[in-house]
């Protein structure tokens, strides 16, 4: 083990969006990914609203139905890695929590089914399917843009109901995992901070997220210390990887989406798996010829 000197490092961004319904968090979302720069992708959980703003907005969408399981979101958070996209936005992220098949509900048919109404035994199965979304959020080598609903608090006191102002529909602390949460008013579509980690925002003054804002977070996630691949490496990797059969180029770059994403430490270490793969299969279709040249010779049966 050893300790070393503590550095920023360029990274990409976890920003989460919150509001009530009609507060403006999904064109809010689409004006951030606009700032950042880069192909943007759409995890729509809300009937296709998002494709409402396609007409200001250049981004392709993935129309995800119930069931909001933890395992479906993952996967689409996969697709679009895969396919290339910089940018993905889930809109929304709640439905993985208080959505039809998402994690409260997944919670109430364990502890029927397998826990004899123990819901506190479910949530040890549960939440582990939940850190699992989350971490896919935090691990994802491109930037991710969540919104998540808001809605009025309420719990009963004294035989009355009383209002707690507006709760986020996730799990509670959600936010830890994330580089910045915004918080959208519903008049005038203004933000506040909530958290903020790149101390680009004043917290006591509203704002309206426009694509400027999405520019400032750029330079900052980009001014840390650049430890990722260079162009040159990138290219010369993804050379050796066109020289594999497509079968095989389809399996690195399901584990490499994009060899740009992976630190510079590790160009070697990809590089030699690469070289090897490569000069193997040369010698296997050497001796693959040579066998065909030896069947060949052979004098053919009268």
């Amino acid at each position: 083990m050893q300790f070393n000197k503590a550095e920023r490092k360029r990274s990409k961004l976890r920003l989460a969006i919150a509001g009530v319904s009609g507060s403006g968090k999904t064109t809010a979302a689409l004006q951030i990914a606009k700032g950042l720069g880069g192909k943007v992708a759409v995890i729509d959980t809300e009937n296709g609203s998002s494709s409402l703003y396609s007409d200001k907005f250049d981004f392709d969408v993935l129309e995800l139905d119930a069931p909001y399981t933890p395992e479906r979101f993952i996967q689409a958070i996969d697709a679009a890695e895969q396919a290339g996209y910089d940018i993905v936005v889930v809109d929304s992220m709640s439905h993985e929590w208080v959505g039809s098949g998402g994690c409260l509900e997944i919670n109430d048919t364990l502890s029927k089914t397998k826990y004899k109404t123990n819901s506190f035994a479910a949530w040890n199965e549960t939440s582990v399917k939940h850190r699992k979304f989350l971490e896919k959020i935090v691990t994802s080598k491109i930037h991710v843009i969540a919104t998540v609903r808001m809605k009025a608090g309420h719990e009963q006191s004294g035989g009355k109901v009383v209002k707690l102002g507006l709760k986020y529909e996730m799990k509670e602390n959600f936010e830890f995992e994330f580089t910045t949460v915004f918080d959208l008013s519903h008049e005038g579509h203004y933000a506040v901070v909530s958290k903020d980690r790149t101390s680009l925002f004043d917290q006591n003054v509203p704002f309206v997220l426009t694509p400027e804002v999405g520019k400032h977070l750029d330079e900052w996630l980009n001014s840390g210390k650049n430890y990722y691949m260079a162009d040159e490496s990138v290219k010369e990797l993804n050379s050796l990887v066109s020289a594999l059969p497509s079968e095989t180029q389809a399996k690195i770059h399901l584990k490499y989406p994009n060899f740009a994403e992976q630190p510079d430490v590790r160009f070697d270490e990809i590089k030699v798996k690469l070289t090897t793969m490569i000069d193997e299969m040369k010698a296997k279709q050497e001796a693959d010829d040579l066998r065909d040249l030896e069947a060949a010779q052979q004098p053919s049966e009268v």
